[in-house]
């Protein structure tokens, strides 16, 4: 199956908005939906297969083995949060090759000390800029196909160094060979507007319900002048709003059958996790 290319979408002046994709009952919807691009998120990889908070405690070889479970999944082209490249430059290099052999197409690694925190939490440190412009350099020397893998640069300096700071650091990403930037948690309009006028890469726009960056659809971003978002939460609080509400019926009502619960059909869910394949399969090969 060929996949979207994002380098191609991005330079044909295509908005990408990808939706993030926290678990696989999400992904086979998610193709049932449609997408072209979608995004495998730290936060929620974790959150969803740990139960943990996104604070550098999973490891790079429990998350490439989600994003490699995810790319296997969906019919869109994934892209991968690696965090910090989960160490120094020789990890880089090794999280690159990995994550690229998973299947993601665009792969984001960012400037926290490790080990890192959620962007849009309090008491983010960052690494030297110089320790970073190493590790976009490693990233972008460790692709086996540089025309169709893009390296996301992220910086969480916002709340560290303050906004000109967090911008100094997009400019020096874009100049280190990023192929996107991702400036995280700019906190108004004025600030995102500023900054992709100012940095000349592709700019990344993360919708973070609840974060700190106001949300803005995929239109209003455009304008702004981004070429691309994640909208990295929406899946993950969407699901954790059903499952609340489903199990506060059945605590209530004592059943699942109840005119205040919508369930997904479970017939389709069948065909959409692939039952189907298996009863083709075993009606081949049953024996009379």
């Amino acid at each position: 199956m060929t996949r979207p290319s994002l380098r191609k979408a991005l330079n044909a002046g295509t908005f990408v908005a990808a939706p993030g994709i926290h678990d696989m009952i999400t992904a086979v919807v998610a193709n049932k939906v449609g997408f072209d691009f979608v995004y495998s998120s730290g936060f929620w990889g974790t959150a969803s297969g740990q139960g943990l908070p996104d604070a550098g405690i999973t490891t790079y070889t429990e998350m490439r083995e989600r994003v490699a479970t995810l790319c296997r999944t969906v019919n869109a082209s994934v892209i991968a949060d690696a965090d910090t490249g989960y160490g120094g430059l020789l990890n880089v290099d090794h999280t690159i090759r990995g994550y690229e052999q998973a299947g993601a197409i665009a792969i984001q690694i960012e400037d926290q000390e490790f080990p890192k925190k959620c962007g849009h939490t309090p008491n983010k440190r960052v690494i030297p800029l110089q320790d970073m412009l190493d590790k976009i350099k490693v990233a972008c020397a460790a692709r086996a196909n540089p025309e169709e893998t893009l390296i996301i640069a992220r910086t969480d300096a916002r709340q560290v160094e303050g906004y000109e700071g967090a911008v100094a650091r997009g400019l020096a990403f874009q100049d280190a060979g990023a192929d996107i930037v991702f400036v995280e948690a700019l906190e108004s309009e004025t600030e995102m507007r500023d900054a992709c006028a100012r940095i000349e890469k592709p700019m990344m726009a993360n919708m973070a319900d609840g974060g700190k960056t106001p949300i803005r659809s995929a239109s209003q971003l455009e304008e702004i002048g981004y070429q691309m978002a994640i909208f990295p939460s929406i899946t993950g609080l969407a699901a954790a709003a059903a499952a609340e509400h489903a199990l506060t019926v059945l605590k209530t009502e004592g059943t699942s059958n109840s005119p205040n619960l919508e369930l997904f059909d479970f017939a389709e869910f069948n065909q959409l996790i692939g039952f189907q394949e298996v009863w083709d399969f075993e009606k081949k090969w049953a024996r009379d």
